[in-house]
């Protein structure tokens, strides 16, 4: 057992190991202040997860927020390269409500962010290590991938209004097929194609081909490109993790290209979101192009892992008028083995142990041993 496995809980050790990921692919760590001037988020609300923020007056009278999303952050401080690439990662705590929580809460966030020149291999790279943060996290895990550019051409192709398209990808996000029906009938468009895209689900080399079919010569370069970038992906070991999915979507008023959502079993939502917001760059009036992710690490909360089972490996019991010799040196033993020890006098509340101990005059006694 190497020391983070043995000093550090789950969530803690998974946010050394993607922290230590992207360092590799010189990714640089970013630190940011806890808040930034509220008109940041309220001019970008639709972006944000949640639109409740937590805001308070600075001393200079200026309304700030304390974040609630680390995204826009790195936009406003990172300047632009001409040709080049900014390549970010972080490990930043952000503050919002969840479902279920029943108030503000502050949680842990990992991710990058890729700000710049982006091109194939760069989009390529951002979702290689999408998987690889997402197999970090478990074995048993899938990277669904969608494309924008692509969905909006099957959209567009349909007739559907500008008015209507919000509240149709709202409806292909929950695959609510007779919605769509509704949306499409009611403005007199016919739904086939979009039902069709929407129920594709699985591997690349088995959709890939239905989606070409699908489409007209325009979007040609944009297919072209997406095909590539999952061949690579599939060539490099992710084929049995990936799958192309547009009911993965996001809002077309900031993101463009890929898009993507990861899973892991044993977790219900998703673990981790990410894809390519040129349009969000634009808006906050830069002229670069940007692709990244997050991994919201309060959703391993929920994951079950026997690694957390127990608090400690061992609870060590003594009495008053121990030999504290005797004690410490029994201590050394058990921490020199690489294991976790508390001393105690009594058994705290709702700690998990592996082995219940004591010691006294005849040496180190064991009570319970639950390995």
């Amino acid at each position: 057992m190497d020391l983070c496995e043995s000093v550090f809980k789950y969530e803690e050790r998974a946010v050394y190991e993607l922290r230590s990921l992207y360092r590799r692919y010189g990714y640089l760590p970013y630190k940011m202040s806890k808040f930034e001037e509220y008109d940041l988020y309220v001019r970008n609300k639709d972006f944000l997860i949640s639109d409740n923020i937590i805001t308070f007056t600075d001393t200079d009278g200026k309304l700030m927020a304390l974040k609630p999303d680390v995204t826009l952050s790195i936009i406003k401080n990172t300047g632009d390269t001409a040709g080049g690439v900014h390549k970010v990662c972080y490990d930043e705590n952000v503050y919002r409500i969840t479902k279920g929580a029943g108030g503000f809460r502050e949680l842990m966030q990992v991710g990058l962010e890729c700000i710049g020149d982006i091109d194939s291999y760069g989009i390529y790279e951002v979702l290689m290590l999408a998987a690889e943060s997402l197999s970090r996290i478990s074995e048993e895990y899938v990277l669904d991938i969608s494309h924008l550019g692509i969905l909006s051409e099957i959209i567009d192709a349909s007739g559907v209004s500008e008015s209507t398209k919000g509240e149709l990808l709202k409806k292909i996000g929950e695959k609510n097929m007779h919605e769509i029906d509704a949306l499409c009938n009611a403005e007199g468009c016919d739904p086939s194609a979009i039902k069709k895209l929407v129920s594709l689900y699985g591997a690349p080399s088995e959709v890939l081909p239905e989606i070409k079919g699908m489409l007209t010569g325009d979007s040609g370069d944009e297919f072209n490109e997406f095909e590539s970038i999952l061949m690579l992906l599939c060539k490099n070991g992710y084929k049995d993790n990936i799958r192309i999915d547009f009911s993965v979507v996001n809002d077309m008023n900031y993101y463009n290209g890929v898009v993507f959502k990861g899973f892991v079993r044993g977790i219900a939502s998703g673990v981790l979101s990410g894809g390519q917001y040129d349009k969000l760059m634009q808006k906050m009036g830069r002229s670069a192009c940007a692709i990244g992710f997050a991994v919201y690490m309060d959703m391993l909360e929920r994951f079950n892992t026997g690694a957390d089972e127990y608090d400690v490996d061992a609870m060590l019991l003594y009495d008053d008028g121990c030999d504290i010799n005797a004690l410490s040196d029994a201590v050394k033993l058990f921490s020199a083995g690489g294991k976790s020890v508390m001393v105690q006098k009594v058994i705290p509340d709702k700690i998990k142990y592996k082995q219940l101990l004591k010691i006294n005059e005849r040496g180190v006694e064991i009570l319970e041993n639950n390995e």
